[in-house]
């Protein structure tokens, strides 16, 4: 947390830069969490409102990224932006508070993601192995390679009724979101990270190239492991819930 908002006579004056926004550059809006008092810890984070026309806003060139390259990522530059009082969300030094809670209800959009990934890898996969011959019979009729559709198939179900309970809690703001809400996001993207590498495997030779969308739906699904906090993050926020539970 680099980024500083100091106070001045009519509102707020903000320097610093934030890294893989997405969105960047396309968004009118952005929440912004800045330093307001460096002395407070945590307790020195605010959240303030930027708008794309604001004076000294400005943005770097976009990332090039492995995936999802549809969806724009690209550095925020502050440069002195002048911002009006009542572009500070909430109370000063509630920025934290508010990441952390919003967290707890879009990390379930990447489960969300993740789970339409995997989806779409298995879909590609079935179709495949049923029209793939091999020794005059479909490969579907491999044992083996039945045992991976039907692996693929419980992952990917489990993963979506996870990701329904989190996003039930969600629409509830039930005491426990945050567990679920980490879970759903941890287990679907795992699961899309699993299902696409079995994808291309069933694809064989097929599946490493750009001619089919297995390869593309694996680099998709590698973001939803790291974006939204990383996985294992995401282990250390459902173990704090369930010490805190038991204590």
């Amino acid at each position: 947390m680099k980024t500083r908002a100091k106070r001045i006579p009519d509102g707020w004056l903000l320097n610093g830069q934030k890294s893989w926004i997405t969105n960047a550059g396309v968004a009118a809006y952005y929440t912004v969490m800045a330093v307001t008092d460096p002395s407070a810890g945590t307790g020195g984070i605010s959240a303030f409102v930027v708008e794309k026309g604001d004076a000294g806003f400005g943005f770097g060139p976009p990332e090039r990224k492995l995936g999802i390259k549809g969806s724009p990522t690209r550095e925020l530059w502050f440069d002195n932006v002048t911002l009006p009082q009542d572009r500070l969300i909430g109370i000063e030094g509630d920025g934290l508070k508010i990441a952390l809670r919003t967290l707890d209800h879009t990390r379930i959009t990447i489960g969300a993601q993740a789970v339409g990934i995997a989806q779409g890898a298995l879909v590609v996969a079935i179709g495949y192995v049923m029209e793939r011959h091999q020794f005059g019979r479909p490969i579907a009729d491999l044992q083996g390679l039945t045992f991976m559709i039907s692996d693929m198939a419980m992952r990917l179900e489990a993963a979506r009724h996870l990701v329904y309970v989190a996003a039930a809690k969600s629409e509830r703001d039930e005491p426990d979101l945050r567990f679920f809400g980490a879970a759903a996001k941890c287990v679907a993207s795992d699961a899309a990270m699993a299902i696409t590498l079995d994808a291309i495997l069933l694809l064989g030779g097929a599946g490493y190239s750009k001619e089919f969308p297995v390869e593309l739906l694996l680099r998709d699904a590698k973001i939803t492991q790291i974006y939204e906090g990383t996985n294992q993050i995401q282990r250390i926020v459902m173990a704090r819930h369930l010490l805190r539970a038991v204590a």
